[in-house]
């Protein structure tokens, strides 16, 4: 198994679906065939509005295209996915790029899929995933220690004697797979990066609540959950205030295709409703497109959740 980066275009003629499948042409086939069970880094360029290495996820399988043969999807696993806290560039501080040996233009800079090392994975990762602090995302509670390397339980990292007592960053590049999927720092990640799209504002009821260290109230909310496998990407939170966000767990409030609130029916008296939720029921959007709410995963919260 390899890890590789994909390249993503919001312009091109290929039929990829962020988060699920990615489409390329079967010149690419053997390279992408090679990380099937492995990770992918995805990047997208300035005219797709990411500027960077954006997220990475992990690749399951490869299928032809029914209605295409010189074209196959790439088949992702869709819980998998993780942004990352910020775009990374094409080139590291002392001005080399992070895939080794990448030409500024032409030849393999021109390819939609590209193999790379461990080391360079590594690198993009470790600067992907570095901490980004900020007000809007500190936690509501608990210390504001520096960033914690997370061991799932019953597994053990050679040379961290005190997993637990380790900064995450940097880390060895064999433990950044276990990383990846260690639950409880994918929900920190998550949670930072959605706090800090709504910049602390709870984004059904308006409310922007902070205590005296400046820490805000709000939650950052799966739309669609983890245990349906939903992503750990921004585009999958809403920033809730606590009483919302139950509300919004139990379907008693959803979205609807014009991110109008919906309002389960004989769930929610309609005084709690005015005093709680925005007076014009509509959802307070992060100002970067980027970030705000793909309508699928309210689509799926509609159909699996909502009591309405």
């Amino acid at each position: 198994m390899s890890k590789a980066v994909f390249i993503a275009s919001s312009h091109s003629s290929y039929k990829d679906s962020r988060g699920e499948v990615y489409h390329f042409p079967n010149s690419y086939l053997s390279r992408v065939a090679r990380v099937v069970g492995d990770w992918a880094i995805f990047y997208q360029g300035r005219r797709g509005g990411e500027t960077g290495y954006y997220s990475v996820q992990r690749v399951e399988k490869v299928v032809p295209d029914p209605v295409d043969d010189s074209r196959s999807y790439a088949v992702l696993d869709r819980g998998s996915e993780l942004s990352f806290e910020r775009p990374v560039p094409r080139f590291r501080p002392d001005g080399t790029p992070y895939e080794t040996g990448l030409p500024l233009s032409r030849g393999s800079n021109t390819s939609s899929v590209r193999i790379i090392s461990e080391a360079d994975f590594a690198a993009i990762i470790s600067e992907g995933l570095r901490e980004e602090t900020s007000p809007d995302a500190l936690p509501r509670s608990g210390p504001l220690d520096e960033p914690r390397l997370i061991v799932p339980q019953n597994q053990s990292i050679p040379g961290f004697a005190s997993p637990d007592q380790q900064a995450f960053l940097p880390m060895p590049g064999e433990i950044r797979p276990l990383v990846l999927s260690s639950r409880a720092f994918r929900d920190r990640a998550f949670s930072r990066q959605v706090k800090r799209a709504y910049a602390g504002r709870c984004a059904m009821s308006g409310l922007e609540l902070r205590n005296g260290g400046g820490r805000p109230e709000v939650e950052a909310a799966h739309i669609m959950s983890v245990e349906a496998r939903g992503p750990d990407t921004v585009r999958n939170g809403i920033a809730l205030s606590g009483t919302v966000h139950w509300m919004f767990d139990r379907g008693l409030v959803s979205v609807d295709e014009d991110h109008g609130l919906l309002i389960a029916k004989d769930s929610v008296a309609s005084e709690i409703a005015d005093r709680l939720l925005v007076p014009d029921r509509r959802l307070v959007l992060p100002p970067n497109p980027a970030h705000q709410p793909h309508q699928s995963y309210f689509k799926w919260h509609r159909e699996n959740c909502f009591k309405g």
